[in-house]
Formats: C-alpha cells, structure tokens, sequence
C-alpha cells in the first residue's frame, strides 16, 4: 500500500497544482506587461508633440485588456479541480468520499443521508469549520456528529442549497492538492436536476455515479447523467459499484453479476451518453467497497492492521480496485482539470498578447514614420539655416559694394551740380531784392536777407538737379535689397515687406550754411576812381603786387610815426632802412617795366615835341570829367551792384572750399537711408535664422522622444514575445495530449 507521504510525492495531482502556479505566474506576468503598455500608450497618446502616435482607441484598448487580466487572474486564483458524487439515497456516495480522504469528514452509515450539497475542501487553519450558502459565518466543527447535528438541526438547508466544509489540509493529504469533492443528494429525492446541474455540474471536472452493486443501474440516474451529458461536452464519468463486498457471500455468481454490471454500465457509457470509447469504457468502471477501504484505512491510520475486524473475502483486491479507481480518476483529472480551467485563459491570453504585440508594433512603426520625416525635415531645415546664413553673407558683400557706389555716384552728382551753382551765382545774386542802404545797420540786414536768399535758392537747384535722380536710385536700390532678401525673410513678414521700407521720399538736405561760411564778408563800397592811383597800380601791377605797393607807400608814414612800446622788448620793430629803399626800388623797378609796355622814352620825348602842352591840358581836362562824371553816377544802385560783384566772388570762393564737404555728406545721407533699409532687412533675416534654429531645436527634442517610443515599444514587443513563448511552453507541456 501507498503512504500519504509516498502517495503525495506520486500523485497525478500535483501536475494541476504545478500548473496553475506556472500559468498564475504567467498571467502575473502578463499583467504587468498590459500595465506597463497602458502607461506607455496612455503616456504617448497625450504627447501632442508626437502627434497622437498613439491613438485613444489604442489606449482604451489596451485598459480593457489589463482590467479584462486582472478579472482573469483572480479567477485563476480561485481555481480549483472539483470532483462531483451522484447516485441515489443510501448508495455509500459520502462513504466513497471518506475514503478517498481517508477519514471521516462527511456523516455516513445508517441514519445519515445526505440532504444538501456539501463540498469538502481544504484550508491551512488547524481546525474545520464549515459555512452555510449565503453566510460568510465560520461554524466550527470538531467531529463527524456535531457537523452532522449541524446539519440536522439546521431547517433552512434543502437540497438545491451547499454546505462547504472545510477540512485542514494537515489531517487530509488528499485536499492539500487544491481538490474540492462535492456529495449531493440522491438523484432519486428532487426532481430540481436543472438547477443542480446548473449550480453545482457546469465547473465540475469529474463526475463520480456511485451505483449499488445489489441493483442494476436505476433511470433517474441515467436521467440526471442525461441531462449533464446534453450541459456539457463529453462529461468525464466514473461509475463506482460500491458494496461489492455483499458479492462474497455468493461467490459462484459473483463474475457473472460483474460482467452483467460492467456490460450496462458500457453500454450506459457508450451507446447511450457516447462520452467514451468502448475500449477505454472498463477503466472508467469500478466494483468496489468504500466502506471497507474507509476502516482499513482508519485502522491503519491507528496503527492497527488493515485487515482487522471482520472483513469478507476478497477485501485485497477490492482494496486494489480502489486504489486503481483513485490513479485512474486522479489521472483524469489533473488532465481534464488543467484543460478545462486553463486552456481558454492561455488561449485568451495568446490572444491579448497578440493584440497588444499589434499595438506596440503599429506604435513603432507609426514612431518610426514620424521620425524619418523629422530626420528629413530637420535636414531641411539646416539646409535652409546654412543657405540663408551663406545667402546673407554673400549679399551683405554685394549690398555694400552698391551702397558705395551709389554714395560715390551721388558725391559725384552733387559735387558737379554744386560747381554749376557756384558758376551760375550772381544769377541768383541778381535775383535778390530788398531795401538797400549804405548805412551800417542796413547793410547787415541786406547782407543777412542776401546770405538767406542764396542758400534757399542754391538748395532749391541742388535739389532740383540731384534729388529726383539720387531718389530714384536709392528706391531701386532698396527694391533690389527687397527683392533679393525676400526668400530669406520669415514668411509672416513676406506679405509686408514694403512695411520695412520708408515711405517717405528720400530728399537730400544739403545745408549750405552760407552764414556761417561768409561770416566774414567785408564790402567795400566807398568810391574808387577808376584812373586813381590804386586803380592804376592795379591794373599795371596786378591784385598781388598792388597789394605790396600801396603798403609801401604808406610804410614812410608810420616809421616817421614812433610806435608806442610797453618795454624795452617791443613787439614792434621799426622797418629798416635798407628794407625800405631795396622795396622802393624794387617797386619803381615793377612800375617802368609795366610801364615800358606801352611806351618807351624815344616814344614819349616824340610825342612831347610834336603835341606840346596842349595834349597834356586837353588829357587832364579829360582826366577831370572822367572824375567828375564817376563820381555823379555813384549812386546807391551803384553800391548795391559792387556790393553783389564783391559777394558773388566772395562766396564763390568761400563755396567752393566746401563742395567735397557737402558731396560727402550728401553721400552720407544716401549711404545711411540705404543702410537703415538694409539693416532692417538684416534683423528680420536673423529672426528667420532664430525661427530656424527653434524649429531645429524642437525635430531634435521630438526626433529624441520619437527615438525613445521606438525603444520603449521594441522593448515591450520583445517582453510580449517572450510571454508568447512562456504560454506556447504551458500549452506544449499542460495542455497537449502527452504521447
């Protein structure tokens, strides 16, 4: 015979216990791994920067499959393998439960029939209680009567309801391997069989019909084996004729009435419920006497011989038919148990592993996508920031190059229309009007009005001659700025570029400031005769000459004058001598040379002597009216014509002096009107540039993240293969017929 500890090592049970741990771990697994994918989906829907790589749908998706998983997991917790008993009243059904637990757990023998469901199961606490359908009351039993008393007395019981009684696992080894046994009572005492099968059948691994050997197969137990077989595919059924023992007594018939019960118990399994073949029909069926394996095994539980008492002939082999039915019936079901609790989880599961590998591929395939097309643009777009940085370099060189030469071009402009100017002066002198007095205080105000009226009139014809052709080319030139940077330029500001430019006309301001620059304006417009005597040494000796003369003619004055000294280191020193005579002579020297030019003395001894003293008083009566007559028509007109000969070839001069100023600066003003367009050009072009630089900035952060769902979701792929793998394992090992 077995030993507990001999028979747990063996037991075909414990193949369901190994594999409901394997696929508990599993699904444990599995269910991080859907946890995990639904933070990383969730996680990656609500990235706006990624676009929705991940959509809601996906997400919801992947929820339903975690919740679905933990719903799946508690149940496997839950899982049990379930072993039912039928037959009728007083067929030894609880009997056959306690020896297969061998003890006495369930009331049995005379005067105790089952009238409810009990369920016996086992529990890790040291004492046994039980708990009544509907009632989370633990009601503690220590012995067969006081659960039986229990029952008894207990009138709300019938027989749809179920008692579950639990049995400590360390008085029963066989409740130590996750087994529930289920008695009913006896199919003869309701005629509730749907019910029954409904509440109790449909989880039920296995089905024991414990029949009486004294008796043939009875139709109400057919019946409810009917009704299960049409519930249930291919029901797994074991039939028990217990008390063989009584076949002892008539030894002769006792193969006779064996092969008569094994034959309608076939036939009951084949032809009529066809759940198995007719070979396999016989290990399904089994003579036995649960009650004589019960008090063998009690006794040898107290240490007393198994053979003790008073037991029939024949007890050895029935003891080995209940073994045998024990094997065949943990054998099938472990095996059937494992199947029908397992197999659809792990198909489940392959399934939610499929889908959410499905997911995580479209993620990294959509990821994959996205990212190729931000590599792509933001390849583009560093192009376009190097072109437009190269771009700009190149027209800053070529924009310059024009600024200058327009500014050059517009110096030349102004310098040649300037210089017309200055020749067309006394026009605009000639122009000028107003009050004229020799006075003082008149002539400054004359002067004032005249300086006024020349500047005004000088820039109106600068103006006139250079504005238009110098405003033109500044506009074409800041067209040509426009139109060459324009590509370069943020595409906001294309439609309104012109905005940048002024719309203004350019006009030159030339800022002749004649007020200034002949500030020292001196007229002389006291009478001079125009045979006087510095007339004439003007016009003999010239402007330089003349000049030197008429200083020397005064110089013998001033040095008969003394010169007042305030010390002995006078800053004045008198002119000397020689100085003087070689001056004199020197002048005297010009004089007869400018004189020799129109006569000589052979010349002048001949006139002398052929005119006389008449022609010398006939020239100087001439002489004399000349004068007189210059003086009469020296009027104020007169002094108002010499005081603008004097200002025009005055101002000439003095104007002349500024020409390359006023150019320049023309050509300055032109110079920064088209700078400040250019460089109003060149902020928005270095706005495009930080636009650009931005924009990379974010391909690279999203390139980053997109690489990161790539990787978190290759990972999770290569998780859920695994898990593929774990499950095709299980399924080869537990769920495959095994050869």
């Amino acid at each position: 015979m077995r030993s507990d500890s001999a028979r747990g090592e063996l037991s075909p049970l414990k193949h369901f216990v190994v594999a409901k741990k394997r696929i508990s771990d599993v699904f444990d697994q599995l269910l991080s791994y859907v946890k995990d994918t639904s933070e990383f989906v969730a996680e990656t829907a609500g990235n706006k920067a990624l676009e929705n790589i991940a959509s809601q749908d996906q997400k919801l998706e992947i929820q339903a499959y975690a919740d679905k998983l933990a719903v799946i997991k508690e149940v496997l917790a839950r899982r049990h393998m379930k072993v039912a008993f039928f037959g009728r009243t007083s067929n030894g059904k609880s009997s056959v439960v306690n020896a297969m637990l061998r003890d006495r757990v369930l009331p049995s023998g005379i005067g105790h029939t089952t009238n409810c469901f009990l369920s016996v199961e086992g529990t890790d606490d040291d004492k046994a209680y039980l708990k009544t359908e509907g009632s989370d009351e633990e009601k503690s039993i220590k012995t067969v009567n006081q659960l039986a008393h229990a029952l008894h007395m207990d009138e709300s019981l019938d027989s749809g309801c179920l008692v579950r009684v639990f049995w400590p696992k360390a008085k029963c080894a066989l409740l130590r391997d996750d087994l529930v046994l289920v008695d009913s009572p006896g199919t003869d005492v309701t005629s509730q069989l749907d019910s029954w099968i409904d509440k109790f059948c449909l989880d039920a691994d296995v089905f024991v019909l414990v029949a009486n050997s004294e008796s043939t197969l009875m139709n109400t137990e057919k019946h409810f084996f009917h009704k299960v077989n049409e519930r249930l595919s291919k029901p797994n059924i074991f039939i028990l004729n217990n008390r063989w023992d009584a076949s002892a007594n008539e030894p002769e018939y006792m193969e006779d009435v064996r092969k008569q019960h094994t034959d309608r118990c076939v036939n009951f399994l084949c032809e009529e419920l066809r759940v198995v073949d007719r070979d396999q029909a016989p290990n399904r069926i089994f003579f036995v006497s649960a009650k004589e394996v019960l008090n063998s095994r009690m006794q040898r539980a107290q240490g007393m011989p198994e053979t003790g008492g008073a037991l029939a002939e024949g007890f050895q082999e029935r003891l080995k038919e209940f073994q045998n039915f024990e094997r065949r019936f943990e054998e099938c079901i472990s095996q059937s148990a494992v199947k029908t609790k397992f197999e659809q989880h792990t198909i489940r599961a392959k399934q939610i592993t499929e889908k959410v590998k499905s997911i995580m591929d479209a993620v990294n395939i959509e990821a994959a996508e996205k990212r190729v097309a931000a590599l792509e643009d933001r390849e583009y777009q560093m192009d376009r920031l190097e072109f437009v940085r190269n771009q700009l370099n190149l027209l800053i060189d070529d924009i310059k190059k024009k600024i200058k030469a327009i500014s050059e071009d517009v110096a030349s402009k102004v310098s040649i229309a300037m210089g017309e100017e200055i020749c067309r002066l006394h026009v605009i002198v000639d122009e000028f009007h107003s009050d004229f007095h020799p006075s003082p205080h008149v002539l400054k105000i004359y002067k004032s009005e005249l300086l006024a009226h020349v500047e005004e009139g000088m820039g109106k014809n600068l103006a006139y001659r250079c504005s238009d052709a110098v405003y033109a080319s500044v506009q074409t030139s800041q067209n040509y700025m426009i139109e060459s940077m324009l590509p370069l330029l943020p595409s906001a500001v294309q439609s309104q570029v012109h905005m940048l430019v002024p719309s203004r006309k350019f006009d030159l301001s030339y800022d002749l400031n004649c007020a200034t620059i002949c500030s020292d304006f001196q007229e002389n417009i006291e009478f001079q005769f125009s045979l006087g005597w510095t007339a004439i040494v003007h016009r003999f000796l010239g402007a330089a000459n003349a000049q030197r003369a008429l200083k020397l003619t005064a110089q013998p004055a001033l040095a008969l004058a003394p010169t007042p000294s305030s010390g002995p280191a006078s800053t004045t020193a008198p002119p000397n001598k020689e100085t003087a005579l070689m001056t004199q002579e020197d002048l005297m020297v010009a004089m007869a040379t400018n004189m020799a030019s129109l006569t000589s003395r052979t010349s002048m001894s001949v006139v002398y002597r052929a005119v006389g003293w008449k022609l010398i008083a006939l020239s100087a009566s001439l002489y004399g009216l000349l004068y007189v007559y210059e003086r009469l028509t020296w009027t104020t007109k007169a002094k108002e014509r010499s005081l603008k000969r004097q200002f025009v070839d005055y101002a000439s001069e003095k104007l002349q002096l500024i020409v390359s100023f006023t150019s320049a600066n023309c050509s300055h003003q032109v110079q920064q009107e088209m700078a400040t367009t250019f460089a109003r050009l060149c902020q928005q072009v270095e706005q495009t540039e930080k636009e650009l630089e931005a924009e990379i900035r974010q391909l690279t952060d999203k390139i980053d993240q997109l690489q990161s769902v790539q990787s978190r979701s290759k990972s999770l792929r290569h998780r859920a293969t695994d898990l593929e793998k774990e499950l095709e394992e299980f399924t080869n090992q537990y769920l495959q017929p095994q050869q």
